[in-house]
């Protein structure tokens, strides 16, 4: 009979930590259970209450990552999409976490909501120095551009998109992403300058 392999507190919690991506990225933030985390990895539920708490906890722990994109200050606007992407396919590729989270978020607001703060604190403050107007607006449409790209490759897997190499991504919406960044704003985003009225005249 083969003995059990010792669990340490550290290597507990993180392998809790990955199942519980795993749950989330699978069933959704709703019908995963702190019961179904803790069979996965065969520990008592009380044993993930102890280490996290609530499941909202848990999925907060699960779902903390770090999107590392570069300084963009000095950035050549021609360069912005190169600059880019290849820090975007590190996250969706080499982090569970951001699928499992992109998965979760489509049916939970509490996922959805852990999306936005990603957004809002690691992604758009450091889009902001790059755009020369319309900083919110281009930040936001950028962030459409990147998650419906990450929904359709990694969790839809349409083959149209999935099996494109990265060359060959890149060459498809790098001008997208330079347009949405660096581009003109279009007419109807510059603000109006109403006409003044002329005055009235009356026939004496």
């Amino acid at each position: 009979m083969t003995a059990a392999r010792p669990r340490n507190a550290a290597g507990t919690r993180a392998d809790i930590l990955r199942a519980a991506r795993v749950r989330f990225g699978a069933d959704g933030y709703e019908r995963t259970t702190l019961r179904a985390v803790a069979a996965d990895v065969g520990v008592d539920a009380a044993l993930v209450i102890r280490y996290f708490g609530s499941k909202q906890d848990l999925f907060a722990a699960a779902a903390d990552f770090r999107v590392e994109l570069p300084d963009l200050s000095d950035t050549d606007p021609e360069d912005v999409a190169e600059a880019l992407l290849p820090k975007f396919f590190a996250v969706w590729e080499d982090e569970t976490t951001f699928v499992a989270l992109l998965r979760a978020a489509m049916t939970s607001p509490t996922a959805a909501e852990t999306m936005r703060q990603v957004f809002a604190e690691q992604i758009a403050p450091k889009l902001a120095p790059i755009t020369p107007d319309h900083a919110a607006q281009r930040a936001g449409l950028m962030g459409a551009l990147i998650i419906g790209l990450a929904t359709t490759r990694y969790v839809l897997a349409n083959p149209a998109v999935a099996n494109l190499s990265h060359d060959e991504l890149a060459a498809w919406i790098s001008p997208l992403i330079r347009q949405l960044l660096v581009g003109p704003a279009p007419e109807e985003a510059k603000p109006k300058t109403g006409r003044r009225r002329r005055p009235r005249t009356t026939d004496i």
